[in-house]
């Protein structure tokens, strides 16, 4: 099963090394990796996506609550959460297809965010359903390049993580 797990780490060298260190020591994937500094700069939240059996992510857990510089790990499987990531996709259209492009990023609220005379850079914002929706209707238009995020994952207001 796909577990997104969320740690509060301390903002330091080396202590994403350490992180990705304990899952690759163990043989575990890390299917994506977010992290960015919280309001407190000397904190950051870190996302990573996952996966394994109950056994498995309760042994991951308990190595990360182990390392000194994790404060804290939820398993945002265990929460009502709010889960989204972004895409940077490049797509090289024929002529007559360019007005679909602006037309499907619309639809999925994205936006273009750079032009050229043969390609348009498409921003999505979202759940990963409507990540690969876009994905897949932009296939055949022409992809020449697809940078993705990892997730990002927050509780719901009044779920206590």
């Amino acid at each position: 099963m796909r577990h997104t797990i969320s740690l509060l780490v301390e903002n330091k060298f080396g202590v994403l090394s350490r992180v990705s260190g304990l899952f690759s020591g163990r043989g575990y994937n890390i299917e994506s990796l977010s992290v960015g500094v919280t309001t407190d700069p000397r904190v950051s939240q870190m996302t990573i996506v996952t996966r394994g059996d109950d056994q498995i992510i309760e042994q991951i857990t308990k190595q990360l609550n182990k390392l000194i510089d994790v404060i804290k790990v939820t398993d945002m499987v265990e929460l009502e959460h709010v889960e989204r990531e972004m895409i940077l996709l490049k797509v090289a259209p024929r002529p007559e297809r360019k007005f679909e492009v602006f037309q499907l990023a619309e639809t999925f609220r994205g936006k273009i965010v750079d032009s050229s005379e043969r390609t348009y850079t498409v921003e999505i914002t979202g759940d990963e359903d409507k990540i690969e929706a876009f994905i897949n209707l932009m296939k055949p238009m022409g992809i020449k390049e697809l940078v993705r995020t990892g997730k990002v994952a927050i509780a719901r207001e009044g779920v206590k993580t």
